[in-house]
């Protein structure tokens, strides 16, 4: 049962880029299976039918190998960004998915532009500008693993392959940047830096009186004398009292 419920909640941390996944190979499977392209649903930069292809240009890949490039990336960082960014994933997802699509439409050649690449582009540029920003020990590992496991990730920025939308790349990468910048003060619950004497008593104990070092020789001095009348004047008493009292029961 305890499996059970670790794998569950797993499931529930990472069912957004999950489920993104699933949906893009459902559509890959319809066109293969109906025979059709959906290419038309993509962006077309500057054309206001173009728009919807904000929408869904993600979930519409060329062919098999262009979805199996986008899926493991979305996958892993997005899987990543849900785990150990649990405050700002699921706003950085959504802003990454629709404004890098937006630059696209505004700014992209005439063409219509389709793949899910921007949003890959967004999410691993997100995770290595918030490893920087953040400049914590988790934010940076997990920014180096990226770099390790995308180092070809550059490449992909200038225009050198045909066919191949380095627009949508390149707008991936700078709203990756942006969002990155958006969140970088919204701390995680374990990034906040705890005190290790937050809890010490910090009650001062003070062994002199606070003003003795401030009192001019002449007024220690003066207080020593007051302080010996006081006792004098109490041992007095006393005496009196003694004497008192021994009178009168010589008297019983």
């Amino acid at each position: 049962m305890a499996k059970k419920s670790s794998w569950l909640d797993l499931f529930n941390k990472i069912k957004i880029p999950l489920l993104f996944v699933l949906l893009i190979w459902g559509v890959e499977i319809y066109e293969e299976v109906a025979g059709v392209y959906l290419g038309r649903y993509g962006i077309y930069p500057r054309e206001f039918g173009g728009l919807k292809g904000i929408l869904f240009s993600p979930l519409l890949h060329n062919d098999w190998e262009h979805l199996f490039s986008n899926s493991a990336p979305l996958l892993v960082i997005g899987s990543v960004m849900m785990l150990f960014y649990k405050r700002v994933a699921v706003a950085s997802f959504v802003i990454i998915y629709f404004l890098s699509g937006f630059s696209v439409w505004l700014f992209a050649r005439p063409a219509y532009h389709i793949g899910a690449s921007g949003v890959v582009y967004g999410l691993i540029s997100w995770m290595l500008w918030t490893g920087l920003l953040r400049r914590n020990i988790k934010s940076i590992v997990l920014a180096l693993c990226t770099v390790v496991m995308y180092s070809g990730f550059m490449q992909g920025l200038l225009p050198n392959e045909e066919g191949v939308s380095w627009e949508s790349h390149l707008s991936g990468a700078l709203v990756g940047l942006f969002t990155a910048i958006l969140f970088k003060d919204t701390i995680e619950v374990d990034e906040v830096k705890h005190d290790p004497w937050a809890d010490e008593d910090t009650t001062k104990v003070w062994y002199l009186q606070r003003d003795i070092f401030e009192k001019t020789k002449a007024q220690r001095l003066q207080e020593a004398i007051e302080a010996e009348e006081r006792r004098l004047r109490e041992l007095a008493e006393i005496q009196r009292l003694k004497d008192l009292m021994g009178g009168n029961m010589g008297q019983a």
